[in-house]
């Protein structure tokens, strides 16, 4: 079966041109110009991508992501932010806000499908468990690998692939420091359209979820001018 792919952009000379290089790629390929529309789409629809630009009418690209990673049929799914602008704060923002990664307009077409093919590598890998072993537990995080499921205080996580898959790495191996490049290449596979700036994000965000104050992390450590690690087990 064909991959399918949802496409939210309301300039339609490029959402035609996305499509129209997608669909000869093979992929089945849903188009929709406005946030609401496509909310509405992605929280009842599963899809395998989802390329979302920045600014829409109705519900803008960043609130979009962010509701698609609360609820529905595409909380894990990969998602590729597209702006009009390259900016490093909004390169931030895009990721924190639950993306995988950002295309700046305007781009050429052999980038796009190397980052769609990158990020569908990328879910691939993820859907298998990184280690052996069905469950993990240290302290407060119970990690259920078969059935990709965390628990953090008693409390159901939402996480997305890269989520999980750092949080696991990390969490199985605690007081072991990774630095930013081995994490790339531990969780990223080393693809080449991501950045050390991305593990900075998606650590961002895991810390949001399960520390019970972000600004002052308990579980996941900084090791400054190095990288990351899990507490030390009492």
């Amino acid at each position: 079966m064909h991959q399918r792919v949802l496409i939210v952009e309301d300039e339609a000379p490029i959402r035609e041109l996305i499509r129209l290089h997608l669909s000869l790629a093979g992929f089945d390929v849903t188009e929709v110009a406005d946030g609401t529309r496509a909310l509405d789409l992605a929280r009842g629809q599963p899809f395998d991508l989802l390329v979302l630009d920045v600014m829409l009418p109705g519900i803008d690209g960043i609130t979009l992501c962010r509701a698609v990673r609360v609820e529905g049929a595409n909380v894990q799914t990969p998602i590729l932010m597209v702006t009009a602008r390259d900016t490093e704060s909004d390169t931030v923002i895009g990721l924190e806000s639950g993306a995988d990664d950002y295309l700046a307009k305007p781009f050429g077409i052999r980038e796009l499908l190397a980052r769609v093919g990158a990020l569908l590598r990328r879910s691939a890998r993820s859907g298998e468990p990184a280690i052996a072993g069905p469950r993990a537990v240290h302290g407060d995080v119970v990690i259920d690998v078969e059935r990709r499921v965390v628990i953090v205080r008693g409390q159901p996580l939402e996480l997305t692939k890269q989520e999980f898959e750092l949080l696991h790495l990390l969490a199985t191996r605690p007081g072991i420091v990774f630095s930013r490049e081995a994490l790339l290449s531990k969780v990223w596979g080393g693809d080449t359209y991501v950045t050390e700036r991305t593990v900075d994000t998606v650590v961002s965000r895991l810390r949001r979820k399960i520390e019970r104050d972000a600004q002052d992390p308990e579980l996941i450590l900084t090791a400054w001018g190095v990288g990351y690690k899990f507490a030390d087990v009492d």
